[in-house]
């Protein structure tokens, strides 16, 4: 009992503010990681990713229609992806942990409440401490698996920062049985894509971000679930509040606006994954000799998740991989064949120019018809005599155009 009573106290008076216990979480990824391994970036690395980011952007230049996005290139460790990217999973995770957090208070009586008084906070604490430990588990899992700063499509990393991390490349290369360097020049080449997608398209990093909180707010706490995690906890067992398994407590909501907040985040994770495949493989080429079997491994790998990535959809009942990926690629080849790069990349102008759900079964009708309208919008239908095509300013000039003038569109 001393031992357990330990073990809660140190739960308990871990500091942190909020539904989840952010620095617990941390300590238990970094703990995690020091035993499982997180080797130091060398110097050699250090340049080698710098250089391949380098080469990444050069070769970038043709395929898109915006310059580099990348202000700092660095490589990190496992840790340090943590570190720099805590303060988005807190934005991502901090609502659906509040809920949770709620639901333990809820376990307890109504009748019993008023006899708790200040007791009520200790079980926010200790939901707090349960899920930041759990998310820590997650978080270090997750560190052991990830490529680089963009590898799963969010933008998890500081503005304008492309980070890579080698050990991870290094261990994915093996496992494909291809070069390090090739596989290593391949995620420079994503990670710069999407560095320039989120750094030319201001908007696109909030959408992102609320289309996932969107979605995370209609997920439904399963209480019986908790109460379950919760009663396997062993006065006699320390290790047993560590154990504890909160998988399957967040589920989504079975409701229409639940399903059209799904619809909308699996659309534009897919239109940014698809976007970045479309790109990276373009600008690769004939360039590097293992290119086709790359981009097949790294749709297949964002198409299903790692287990770690896996485990984190169940802790938390979010789903980060892009559904219909395939298709999403596709309709931004149509629209490079039919548009042109830059007309391509102009639909990132707004959200509402972006292709729907509906759009990606048939990607060539759409890049056709977005084809069309193109051209309609050179012409000026309100003037006289029928058609006449604008000067890339707008409408043509003419008398009732000028000062004083009464005639107009």
């Amino acid at each position: 009992m001393q031992q357990f009573m330990s073990q809660l106290q140190h739960l308990l008076s871990a500091p942190g503010s909020g539904p989840v216990n952010w620095d617990l979480a941390r300590q238990v990824a970094a703990s995690q990681l020091a035993a499982s391994g997180d080797p130091a970036v060398s110097m050699y690395e250090r340049h080698a990713v710098e250089e391949a980011l380098r080469l990444a952007d050069l070769w970038l230049e043709p395929a898109s229609a915006w310059p580099t996005g990348i202000q700092t290139s660095l490589a990190w460790n496992r840790n340090e992806w943590i570190y720099k990217t805590l303060d988005v999973w807190r934005k991502l995770c901090d609502p659906v942990a509040s809920r949770m957090v709620g639901a333990m208070g809820d376990l307890v009586p109504p009748e019993a409440r008023a006899q708790l008084g200040p007791m009520q906070s200790m079980v926010a604490t200790l939901g707090g401490a349960l899920f930041g430990g759990q998310l820590g588990q997650a978080l270090g899992s997750l560190a052991a698996e990830v490529l680089s700063a963009g590898d799963i499509g969010l933008p998890l990393g500081p503005a304008g920062t492309a980070a890579l991390i080698p050990a991870n490349i290094r261990a994915y290369g093996q496992g494909l049985e291809l070069p390090e360097d090739e596989v290593r020049l391949y995620v420079a080449l994503r990670e710069a894509a999407h560095q320039r997608l989120f750094q030319h398209v201001p908007w696109l990093r909030g959408h992102v971000l609320t289309a996932v909180e969107n979605y995370a707010s209609g997920i439904r706490v399963n209480r019986e679930a908790i109460e379950e995690a919760m009663g396997r906890v062993d006065p006699t067992d320390p290790e047993s509040m560590q154990a504890i398994a909160l998988e399957g407590i967040f589920t989504p909501e079975d409701t229409p606006a639940q399903k059209a907040s799904l619809a909308r985040l699996e659309t534009v994770l897919a239109l940014v994954e698809g976007w970045v495949c479309h790109v990276v493989d373009s600008a690769a080429g004939d360039r590097l000799p293992n290119v086709v079997r790359l981009g097949e491994a790294f749709r297949r790998r964002r198409a299903a998740g790692g287990p770690a990535e896996q485990t984190f959809a169940a802790l938390v009942g979010l789903e980060l991989r892009p559904r219909r990926l395939r298709e999403a690629a596709a309709l931004w080849a149509a629209l490079t064949e039919h548009r042109g790069i830059a007309g391509r990349d102009a639909l990132w102008d707004h959200p509402d120019l972006l292709p729907s759900d509906d759009d990606f079964a048939d990607p060539v009708a759409f890049a056709q018809a977005q084809l069309d309208q193109g051209e309609l919008d050179t012409f000026d239908f309100t003037a006289p005599g029928g058609p006449q095509e604008q000067p890339p300013g707008g409408r043509p000039e003419g008398p009732e155009d000028t000062e004083g003038g009464t005639a107009k569109a």
